[in-house]
């Protein structure tokens, strides 16, 4: 045997004066690369990697048969504390919304597999989120740690980068390809999973009146959405895209997937206050004295506060959870810096450790990053971008200073006015 031969590869020709060729395409043994032979039958190198492919990128067919058992609400909750400081309201309504909404399709595949049930005496309808509240509050930061705790399909989009359809961008049927992708290619996974919506009040129209012009970004893209929130039978391209008539469609219905939308909705507290303070007119009035800058204002929120915004009446329908999260408080920031999974802090102490350096924190230092976030009225985002130029310099030239035993920042590191107190080690340093 030679030694090609024992390398799964062949010569041209073989002792019968015959070219060995690839059985699949055609090509001989000296155009490839390699040339696997079988019992009287070869295959080349590229044909195996063209079968690899289409066996990674063609949807899995296999229907799921089995319920998904959700978590209790109080599971999905207490999850959601770890990592999400605050906002009680918002994760209760989150973990009611996404544990109501499998058990209601646990319910529709019961009756689906018993064919001589009688008909259902009250039917469940899916219940869609809309978190509205400042930026920086956790409203994204909920939506990925579902993803974590759930084991099923989930996907985020963005609402900006949303077109209508034959228009520069992507399509509203580009978030099912995300979800479709997500579950594995399979649609029947992907018929029972979770999409946030990210940036939703980025679509709303211009004014509170039906736009007589195409507006392609805007109410164009609310239009698109209404179908599938809803529940429809959506044909995407497996792979993405814009549609083409050659191309291949796989069907997914919408009717059992939970959206969750989100969104900062500028604006809306004033929509609201000016809202409320009409009804205050008249001797029966209720002396709420409420402003916009009530930091509860958002409680008071009303689906024709949603169309005043720019959303449409349609789309207001299909979403009728409407979850108001707070502003965070110092206290809040404070917390966030500190004691979730994720903390900032913690963050910082495990990338030092991982150099060998002990890090410290002196106690007002944090509460004046926290005293300077407040001020940017950004929520936690402003938190990282405070820490990241403060450590900037101290993060650039440590780990080419191997003396350094311990770094301590004080409330001049964070304000930029002093370095951070640096302790050696003995040893080396009277070496």
């Amino acid at each position: 045997m030679t030694k090609d031969e024992k390398n799964g590869t062949s010569p041209d020709n073989d002792s019968t004066g015959l070219r060995h060729r690839c059985n699949f395409c055609g090509k001989p043994a000296s155009k490839v690369k390699r040339l696997f032979a079988g019992y009287e039958t070869f295959i080349c190198n590229d044909c195996v990697n063209l079968c690899h492919d289409i066996l990674i990128s063609s949807p899995d067919l296999t229907e799921e048969a089995e319920n998904y058992e959700p978590p209790k609400p109080q599971e999905i909750k207490k999850f959601l504390d770890q990592y999400v400081v605050g906002q009680e309201e918002a994760k209760k309504s989150v973990a009611v919304a996404v544990y109501n909404h499998y058990k209601r399709i646990n319910a529709l595949l019961e009756r689906r597999r018993n064919k001589d049930a009688a008909p259902a005496e009250v039917e469940l309808e899916k219940s869609n989120i809309l978190l509205i509240g400042p930026t920086g509050t956790g409203k994204t930061l909920i939506a990925r740690t579902l993803a974590k705790f759930l084991k099923v399909p989930f996907c985020i989009a963005d609402a900006t980068v949303l077109t209508e359809a034959g228009y520069v961008g992507e399509d509203v049927e580009n978030i099912l390809v995300r979800l479709y992708q997500a579950a594995n290619y399979n649609p029947a996974r992907t018929e029972r999973g979770i999409v946030y919506i990210d940036e939703l009040d980025k679509i709303a129209r211009t004014s509170g009146n039906p736009s007589i012009t195409r507006d392609v970004s805007g109410e164009g893209v609310q239009q698109g959405l209404l179908k599938i929130l809803e529940g429809t039978i959506s044909n995407i391209p497996p792979k993405g895209g814009r549609k083409h008539p050659e191309q291949s469609f796989v069907p997914i219905d919408t009717t059992n997937i939970l959206f969750i939308c989100g969104g900062a909705f500028e604006g809306l507290d004033k929509i609201v206050a000016r809202r409320v303070g009409k009804k205050q007119v008249g001797f029966d009035a209720e002396n709420l004295n409420i402003s916009a800058k009530t930091p509860e204002i958002l409680n008071f929120v009303e689906p024709t506060d949603l169309l005043e915004f720019g959303l449409i009446p349609e789309l207001i329908g299909r979403l009728p959870v409407v979850v108001p999260l707070q502003p965070l408080d110092k206290t809040a920031l404070f917390t966030i810096l500190t004691e979730p999974k994720n903390a900032l802090i913690k963050q910082y102490l495990r990338l030092f450790e991982m150099e060998g350096i002990k890090l410290t924190f002196a106690t007002e230092a944090l509460w004046e990053a926290v005293a300077m976030a407040e001020k940017k009225k950004t929520g936690a985002r402003a938190l990282r971008s405070i820490f990241e130029k403060a450590m900037l310099d101290l993060m650039f030239e440590i780990p080419s200073n191997e003396n350094v035993e311990e770094i301590i920042i004080t409330t001049d590191v964070i304000t930029r006015t002093a370095p951070p107190k640096i302790i050696y080690r003995s040893k080396k340093r009277t070496a």
